[in-house]
């Protein structure tokens, strides 16, 4: 582990979802208490998987929150945001059931020599590693007083006191990440390729 590097803070292969154990339980509990969601939207019953060589955020912040699916089942889910965000070699990979067996839906993008850029992104995920460098962060923060990112959704729904983090800039490498929502102002996807896939498992999915 290595820490303060050149005004940053870094650590190998962390799980940027950084919320303590303890807090992300009690900013879920608020959220369900509140009827707070992170993603404005019903997310699927299915999670995908994205993966990306690199990550450059302008304005990070991070909070707790929760989806909703269809049929008012709560997913608890950390909402990493960026107010601008550049990403190199982006795949996106989703499974989905069907009566002839798995079909996956797999997209590239932005690993052509021309990045994939996002305004006001917001990623509602559960489980991310990375190697990862953060400059100027602030852990514990309340998620009102968050000013570094592009703000929380649903403030009228927030708890304006829970748990958060910010960041002037944050730089992910090796990005693999499984997450149930993804929304942005504008996400420009260079050199964008989809195709649909029988089956599933690595071969297939991003990884």
């Amino acid at each position: 582990m290595e820490s303060l590097v050149r005004g940053g803070t870094r650590w190998r292969r962390f799980a940027v979802v950084m919320v303590p154990s303890v807090a992300a339980t009690a900013a879920v509990g608020i959220a369900i208490a509140q009827g707070a969601l992170a993603a404005s939207f019903a997310v699927s019953g299915q999670q995908f998987k994205v993966t990306a060589k690199h990550l450059h955020g302008e304005g990070f912040e991070q909070y707790g929150a929760l989806d909703v699916q269809h049929g008012k089942k709560y997913v608890p889910v950390a909402v990493s945001a960026f107010t601008d965000a550049t990403i190199t070699g982006l795949c996106q990979s989703v499974v989905i059931p069907t009566p002839i067996g798995d079909v996956t839906l797999k997209l590239t993008a932005g690993d052509k020599g021309k990045d994939v850029t996002a305004k006001n992104l917001y990623i509602d995920l559960d489980q991310l590693d990375a190697d990862a460098q953060f400059n100027n962060i602030n852990i514990g923060v309340a998620a009102g007083d968050s000013t570094k990112g592009p703000g929380v959704k649903d403030k009228d729904m927030t708890d304006p006191g829970s748990f958060a983090q910010e960041a002037d800039s944050a730089d992910l490498y090796g990005v693999q990440q499984t997450a149930w929502a993804t929304s942005a102002g504008t996400f420009t996807l260079s050199g964008l390729s989809l195709g649909v896939h029988k089956g599933s498992g690595s071969s297939v999915e991003c990884y």
